[in-house]
């Protein structure tokens, strides 16, 4: 999934990854490419992971992962890092999620049990701050339920702020009008992606 996202993302952009599977992106990025990655806890500039036993726990993700730092690279108060967010500087953010939406509606930071502790992060300034936000998941929770929804039941990260998911079965793009599949994993068909999802799936791969 991580590898599929890089392909995606644009020589330039301005990229936040959120804590999660999104952190494997930075693995993936396509070298030679000018590709900025932004973390909310104020970090601008990051690399790949470092080498095992390379890791400097003073420089760290929002996860609390360690990261490496690119020529160039500068780290700096989270104020300042919430106010690129909020500022719309963020070309593309990838984010996990509990729950999305057909319309691409996001619930991605609590699940609303009693005893589930919530954990909003960045993740509501990201949503509806980046230019385009991308959802990183399995399409299925561990009992098989659908993670892609008519309607969102947890508590909404953001409204119809997702534009794309990147599953492990499929690209989907989500809008207005509903959810349309642009890619399926090999030897997955659209008939069998539609018998784990209640949400009506076009076609619209090329």
């Amino acid at each position: 999934m991580a590898a599929r996202v890089a392909l995606d993302i644009n020589d330039g952009a301005v990229v936040n990854l959120g804590i999660g599977l999104p952190t494997l992106v930075a693995n993936h990025l396509p070298a030679g490419a000018e590709i900025i990655l932004h973390s909310e806890n104020g970090v601008i500039g990051m690399g790949p992971a470092p080498a095992p036993g390379a890791e400097d726990y003073d420089l760290i993700n929002a996860g609390k992962q360690p990261v490496t730092l690119l020529a160039g690279g500068s780290y700096f108060h989270h104020a300042d890092s919430f106010a690129m967010m909020r500022g719309g500087h963020l070309d593309i953010c990838v984010l996990g999620a509990f729950q999305v939406s057909a319309t691409g509606d996001l619930a991605n930071w609590h699940t609303g049990a009693p005893d589930a502790i919530p954990a909003v992060g960045g993740a509501m300034d990201l949503a509806i701050g980046a230019k385009k936000t991308w959802v990183m998941m399995e399409l299925l929770t561990k009992t098989g339920d659908s993670k892609l929804v008519q309607a969102c039941t947890y508590p909404l990260t953001g409204i119809g702020c997702v534009s794309r998911i990147y599953s492990d079965l499929a690209v989907i793009d989500l809008g207005p009008s509903g959810a349309t599949v642009v890619e399926l994993v090999e030897g997955m068909t659209l008939e069998q992606l539609q018998a784990l999802t209640p949400v009506p799936l076009a076609d619209g791969r090329k």
